[in-house]
């Protein structure tokens, strides 16, 4: 009976001792400074090559990431990040991933080709993991407005890659127009030099052998069987409907984050467009509906807004067209950066800036005022929005602002494939003619489709590669 005894009391002061240890400061193991492993995000990366690639390496120079999982359908691509986390589990196949480490998991990167995104985010979303995913949120507006319902319903925190919302350019222009210094907006322009890529191409003829080190069907996910072709991979992709969104994907984002975080703009209400043509010879125009035209202008309205006083006209140009320059810009000073750029028209000034909202400046920009700083500016800028998605996921859902959740990045998303499919609708040829090169696209939110040009819902929500269906209700 002794004997039990003690060994009872000997079981028993052995878990309190256990216990104890749990809780020691985590000063006392590590010093200042330490971060103790509990204290650390357990990221997963679903395309770790490329952009994935140097997404992964900056939540871990956060300090506060491990990196404890990569997953890419292609081994060279991404040869650098298992290389640099030697320790990280690889995986070709998300859904193995997911299936087999999901308990080992708190948050998911996704930066794969546009078409894979809703499917491999949605996933992540429904085991409850934060997710960060890469500009543009979705490939098709259904999908964009899927994955900004599924944030709320699954209570994770969410980032969209557009690091220049973590910028502090788009928060000193918002505080200039809070503060009445250009009056009330009605008219924006955001253009871009993009795409940099083949655009108004015919699909390739020659079929080409697949790499070694590629998985061709998970490459493809959702997007149709199609045999492969050299140099679409791995970024000539972003040319081709099947699998990109053209320049708008591209850009888009970087570009109307400044407009949608000023105004308060959420969804358009009517579109129009109109886009450059190539010939194939010097009287016969090419016709490419598998690909992005080289250049559009697509015109969007959005109703009134938060902080509008009524609707808003906002312009979209790429293939390097851009609007006039303003008056007030002197001759030899550069538009935008050269390439790209955003014009915020009030009717008492304009506020003029770059790609990713950097060098925010009212026009003329001999114009210098001074106002209050109003919104707290993100550490590191654009570098610290992987850091903020990072400490807001561990800090728990509601807990800690972001600068793109998905209540935000959204339906800025679903804002430019609305251009899309005006680009789309104006790029279809029916019975030798182009009849959506003269309409405005008149579009029925609530029930997500266009009202006077049925032809063009067909690309609001695509048919799926079958066994590659995004599964979810609106």
């Amino acid at each position: 009976m002794s004997k039990n005894n003690s060994r009872r009391d000997f079981i028993k002061n052995s878990a309190i001792a256990a216990a104890g240890i749990s809780i020691v400061p985590r000063h006392v193991l590590g010093g200042t400074g330490f971060t103790a492993p509990s204290d650390k995000l357990v990221v997963a990366g679903i395309g770790v090559g490329g952009k994935g690639e140097s997404d992964i390496k900056s939540f871990h120079d956060s300090g506060k990431a491990d990196i404890a999982f990569l997953c890419d359908v292609d081994e060279r691509r991404a040869a650098n990040s298992r290389k640099r986390f030697p320790k990280a589990k690889y995986y070709k196949d998300y859904r193995e991933m997911l299936d087999k480490e999901h308990k080992n998991i708190d948050a998911v990167s996704v930066s794969t080709p546009d078409h894979n995104h809703a499917i491999q985010a949605l996933a992540a979303m429904q085991l409850g993991k934060h997710v960060y995913v890469q500009k543009p949120l979705a490939h098709d507006v259904w999908e964009a407005r899927v994955l900004t319902e599924a944030a709320k319903k699954y209570k994770v925190v969410t980032q969209m890659g557009n690091q220049g919302a973590s910028n502090d350019g788009p928060r000193q222009a918002r505080e200039w127009y809070e503060a009445g210094l250009i009056g009330n907006v009605h008219t924006v322009y955001c253009w871009t030099d993009r795409p940099v890529w083949p655009q108004g191409i015919s699909w390739p003829t020659q079929k080409a052998n697949v790499p070694a080190e590629l998985n061709w069907d998970l490459w493809l996910g959702t997007a149709p069987q199609k045999d492969f072709v050299d140099k679409l991979v791995p970024f000539n992709w972003r040319g081709w409907w099947d699998y990109g969104t053209g320049a708008l994907g591209d850009m888009g984002c970087h570009l109307l984050e400044v407009p949608f975080s000023v105004l308060g703009l959420t969804y358009v209400q009517d579109v129009q467009a109109s886009v450059g043509s190539v010939y194939v010879d010097e009287f016969k125009r090419g016709y490419f509906p598998e690909s992005c035209p080289p250049s559009s202008h697509a015109t969007m309205t959005f109703p009134k807004a938060a902080r509008t006083t009524g609707p808003v006209t906002l312009h979209w140009m790429d293939g390097g067209i851009q609007p006039a320059r303003p008056e007030e810009l002197g001759p030899n000073e550069i538009f935008g950066d050269g390439g790209n750029g955003i014009l915020l028209i009030g009717d008492k000034g304009k506020i003029l800036a770059d790609t990713y909202g950097e060098n925010a400046r009212l026009l003329p920009t001999s114009r210098k005022e001074n106002v209050a700083l109003k919104y707290e500016r993100v550490p590191g800028a654009a570098g610290g929005h992987y850091a903020q998605w990072v400490e807001a996921c561990i800090a728990g859902y509601g807990k800690k602002e972001v600068s793109a959740p998905f209540e935000i990045s959204g339906p800025l998303t679903e804002a430019l494939l609305m251009a899309n499919l005006a680009i789309r609708g104006a790029d279809l040829r029916v019975d030798g003619r182009y009849p959506g090169r003269s309409l405005k696209l008149l579009w029925d939110n609530e029930n997500m489709k266009v009202t006077n040009f049925d032809v063009v819902n067909q690309f609001v929500k695509r048919n799926y590669r079958q066994g590659w269906d995004v599964k979810y209700t609106l």
